[in-house]
């Protein structure tokens, strides 16, 4: 009896170690799209032309090994994985350390790292619901805030006209900065890159200088919009017209089909 407790223990921990190792590496492709998707917005400071030529650059990686849109759909087919193996994850080591607690904790630290524990459980599960909306907002165009508009620079800018999505937005990017903070070190941690006190101070600070920079990086456009530092005039007639020259340049004014294409958001 004591060797099957001994074996199962020794299954549950090993189960529990592949289970955070896994939410680590999944968390970490989501920093790296995050990073480069707070990239992308900030194109918007540069003009509605440049982020719409920026979102088209996005379709056309890959060509012409992969066809139109191959490579972002193979991206996102990755993140979709990711995210799955993400939520798979954490769900399962909530509810693992749910049935195992059998006292409520009495120890402040004990009772900090709860409290951790619960937001970032909480915390990823409102951004779960936030990505939905954002896939069905910005990139399926599935939700029309502000207008219907065919580009990605006009979708953002009319989107980021009201005080209420941009209050929305602001909310899911504060709770993303809290995610990353404690994620990225977790992560870290999981993995095992705290060597020594030295090397978990610094983990601790690339999590939080991450976290503070996608955070300013996330909001400068959405509050630019709102404030009126970014001007609003949409470029939905140039969008099509645009990837007709476009096509013309690079295939000889190939007909692929492209042209007359219903685009939609590049991020999402």
């Amino acid at each position: 009896m004591a060797t099957s407790t001994l074996s199962t223990g020794r299954s549950t921990k090993t189960s529990s170690i592949l289970l955070k190792t896994t939410m680590a590496l999944s968390g970490l492709i989501f920093v790296g799209y995050i990073v480069a998707h707070m990239y992308g917005n900030l194109k918007i400071f540069a003009g509605t032309e440049a982020f719409n030529e920026y979102a088209e650059h996005l379709r056309e990686l890959g060509e012409p090994i992969l066809p139109y849109e191959g490579l972002l759909w193979i991206i996102r087919v990755v993140l979709v994985a990711s995210l799955f193996v993400h939520a798979y994850a954490a769900y399962s080591l909530w509810l693992r350390a749910g049935s195992a607690r059998k006292t409520r904790y009495v120890v402040t630290a004990a009772a900090r790292q709860l409290w951790v524990s619960r937001a970032m459980r909480w915390g990823g599960t409102a951004l779960l619901l936030f990505i939905v909306f954002h896939i069905l907002h910005f990139t399926t165009n599935t939700l029309k805030l502000n207008g219907d508009y065919a580009d990605p620079a006009s979708r953002l800018v009319s989107s980021f006209e009201l005080w209420w999505a941009v209050g929305i937005y602001a909310l899911a990017v504060l709770a993303l900065g809290m995610h990353l903070w404690h994620g990225i070190w977790a992560a870290g941690m999981t993995l095992g890159l705290n060597t020594s006190a030295k090397a978990a101070q610094a983990l601790h600070s690339v999590a939080a200088v991450t976290a503070v920079v996608v955070v300013i990086g996330f909001l400068a456009p959405p509050f630019a919009i709102l404030f009126g530092f970014v001007p609003s005039g949409f470029t939905s007639r140039l969008w099509p017209e645009r990837r007709i020259i476009h096509l013309d340049s690079h295939v000889g004014g190939r007909d692929d089909g492209h042209s007359d294409r219903n685009r939609t958001a590049a991020h999402g």
